[in-house]
């Protein structure tokens, strides 16, 4: 027996059972005699180890980022690291590479080693695991900006996060409505199973649904990086290749994509139109301006960060969020040009 299991027995959340294990003052009495007695019965022993981290009150929350450098998350880390040091926190940062393969693993080791009291994951291949795959994380975890929805059938753990498959559709819809029918998608490493992947699906049911058929020699890897989109699209348009439009799943890669263009002696928006994804500054400061679908990347921090200080405070249990993207059209796509020729 573990405390997921009196939980689930009581009827209760983990973070009721935990409250009353701990003699916490704020548990209805009659909750408070229900779980004691389940416990009882069934000579359940609380986690010596896990009782007194809590007990040492470590007041230590993690924050694990996916990929060493990564640009998206800074303004998020940013709000993150005030908030849970305004609630009497301290934050420790963990970064993990793209390549790794076993984010449970990860997770729980740190746990451990860091003696967390709770953990944000930004970023990570979480599609393949089940509740059972936190039975020895004993305390809360908000997955945030992952490659997987999550339902209420998901209790062991919290989640927030975008509709990645849909959100790369209106992407490569808009492409499309720009006129665009040759169109390269410029992904990250053909190891990464996170965002990647589903975003790669969205693209692909986009061309699917309006009968255009993939080029497979337009499936590009740029590495997440400038330098990587760079050289894998100059090298692309250097044998001549007949792209009239490229989707990125990263703003930082479609900033790569359009010095590419221009130093193929292509205009952007009218040789070659690119759409990004996550609405970075950079979008809108580069030129010319570049079209993304842009994450609430705020609300996400804010939603992410309260739901593990309310978990941590036991007002609340599990829950997973799904926010809404919105596609920011700029200078890159000629968007406007087609919907006036072709009325749509």
């Amino acid at each position: 027996m573990n405390i997921r299991d009196i939980a689930k027995i009581a009827g209760v959340g983990v973070s009721t059972v935990s409250r009353v294990i701990n003699n916490h003052p704020d548990v209805k009495e009659q909750t408070r005699e229900r779980v004691l007695e389940i416990i009882k019965e069934n000579n359940y022993i609380p986690n010596n180890s896990a009782r007194n981290l809590k007990k040492n009150n470590t007041k230590n929350i993690g924050v694990l980022i996916k990929g060493v450098f990564n640009p998206f998350f800074s303004e998020m880390l940013d709000l993150i690291s005030k908030r849970i040091s305004k609630a009497g926190y301290s934050m420790i940062l963990e970064h993990h590479d793209y390549l790794s393969d076993n984010e449970i693993k990860n997770l729980i080791s740190i746990v451990k080693e860091k003696r967390l009291q709770g953990v944000i994951c930004l970023g990570g291949n979480f599609e393949n695991i089940s509740n059972e795959d936190f039975d020895d994380i004993e305390v809360p975890v908000v997955l945030t900006s992952i490659n997987h929805k999550y339902g209420k059938e998901f209790s062991k753990f919290s989640s927030v996060t975008i509709d990645n498959v849909h959100s790369a559709y209106l992407a490569t819809e808009h492409l499309i409505k720009c006129g665009c029918r040759s169109i390269a998608i410029m992904l990250g490493d053909e190891k990464d199973l996170g965002i990647g992947f589903l975003r790669e699906e969205g693209f692909l049911k986009a061309l699917k649904d309006n009968n255009i058929k993939f080029n497979k020699e337009f499936r590009l890897l740029g590495r997440f990086d400038y330098r990587g989109a760079y050289n894998e699209l100059k090298n692309i348009l250097d044998k001549n290749a007949d792209i009239d439009g490229i989707f990125a799943i990263s703003d930082i890669m479609a900033v790569g994509c359009s010095k590419a263009i221009k130093d193929s002696n292509l205009e952007i928006g009218k040789d070659i139109s690119i759409v990004g994804f996550d609405g970075m500054d950079i979008s809108e400061f580069y030129s010319p301006t570049i079209t993304t679908i842009k994450q609430p990347k705020l609300e996400m921090a804010e939603l992410s960060v309260g739901l593990l200080l309310d978990l941590l405070e036991g007002k609340t249990e599990n829950k997973h969020i799904i926010l809404e993207t919105e596609l920011i059209e700029r200078e890159s796509s000629n968007y406007k040009k087609f919907k006036k020729s072709y009325g749509k």
